[in-house]
């Protein structure tokens, strides 16, 4: 199949690109800039894909891109919890969903797959219960969270009329060969150098999981579906600890209560409209952590046959990837041994 795929260039779309292209699929980009095309997939093994120049918030450069393709894997989105960021993140995420879902629902391609986010569903409902893919579209803090839930309404009343699309919900994406160190990759840096958390937490998924869901799901003739791909459930005390295993650096874990973290969150969002550099945390990422949803997948596995890998495979690969790149200092003592024994990649159902 011909698949556009918006967002190619970001972190999980460059790897869902590199998950389509190994399951023979053709695939086409619509990038604002064709200089990131290499940047971003030669790191994968991905090269000579075609690319269109435009917009999502363009209707014309979408209906142009989206010309004679089969399927459309919508990833593009501005992910940031970053307070500066949220007049961008409220005037393209919700808006580009209603552009390229619009026109893939009425040029008839099939899958039309949307890239969804846990924090659309957010905050549960009732409290404390666990996420599905059919737990109601929640009013979440913050702009990015709230943009991704407007989004969900969009993707959602288009299954409402029965059109195929596809929602995915991933977790916290970490994982190696993130193109622009984003906002879950740079928490993972702050957590080990830090050692500071509070007293919540949150899914993690590998984002070579991500990519092997999308890839599964291009699937025609299948109707309108919804899968979580949320990995692993982790509490942030729990990961700073795994970080210190692999890193091989000691130090005191510091978990804030939430009640604190959150007002810690608010003077730090004023702070950050003053300040050039990027703080280390936010409100609306400390909002999410204090809820510490819970997401069940079972569908994702039980339908795709794919499950999450383990966690510690992921953490020590997205560690080793950020100390080659500087952004960590180098592991003092690599963790071989339970490394080799937890390693397992995305089980495929016979």
């Amino acid at each position: 199949m011909r698949v556009l795929v918006t967002g190619g260039t970001g972190f999980v779309g460059a790897h869902s690109v590199a998950a389509l292209v190994s399951r023979g699929h053709e695939v086409r980009l619509l990038v604002r800039s064709r200089d990131q095309v290499a940047r971003s997939l030669s790191p994968l093994g991905v090269a000579d894909v075609e690319a269109v120049l435009g917009d999502v918030t363009a209707p014309e450069s979408v209906e142009e891109a989206m010309a004679g393709c089969d399927a459309v894997l919508h990833a593009a989105a501005v992910y940031s919890v970053d307070p500066r960021s949220a007049p961008r993140v409220r005037e393209t995420n919700a808006r580009a969903a209603e552009i390229v879902l619009g026109a893939a629902v009425r040029g008839g391609l099939d899958p039309v797959v949307h890239v969804s986010s846990y924090v659309a569903l957010l905050p549960p409902e009732p409290p404390g219960a666990v996420l599905t893919p059919d737990s109601p579209v929640g009013r979440p803090l913050g702009a990015y969270s709230r943009t991704k839930a407007e989004s969900e309404q969009v993707a959602r009343g288009f299954q409402d009329q029965g059109a195929p699309v596809v929602i995915v919900y991933p977790g916290g994406v970490i994982g190696p060969d993130d193109p622009y160190l984003g906002d879950s990759n740079r928490a993972i840096v702050e957590f080990a150098k830090s050692g500071l958390a509070m007293r919540g937490g949150g899914p993690y998924v590998d984002v070579r999981d991500v990519a092997a869901v999308h890839a599964a799901v291009v699937e025609p003739g299948r109707g309108p579906r919804r899968y979580m791909i949320t990995g692993h459930y982790v509490a942030l005390p729990d990961l700073i600890a795994m970080l210190q295993q692999i890193t091989g650096r000691r130090g005191r874990i510091v978990a804030t209560p939430a009640g604190p973290a959150l007002a810690a969150g608010r003077v730090a969002d004023l702070m950050q409209r003053l300040l050039p550099a990027r703080l280390p945390f936010s409100h609306e990422g400390i909002w999410v952590g204090a809820l510490q949803p819970h997401c069940d997948d079972s569908r994702t596995a039980s339908e795709l046959g794919i499950t999450a890998r383990d966690l510690r495979v992921t953490l020590a690969d997205t560690v080793q990837w950020l100390a080659d790149r500087g952004y960590l200092p180098a592991p003092r003592a690599a963790d071989d041994r339970s490394r080799d024994t937890a390693r397992s990649e995305p089980s495929a159902g016979a």
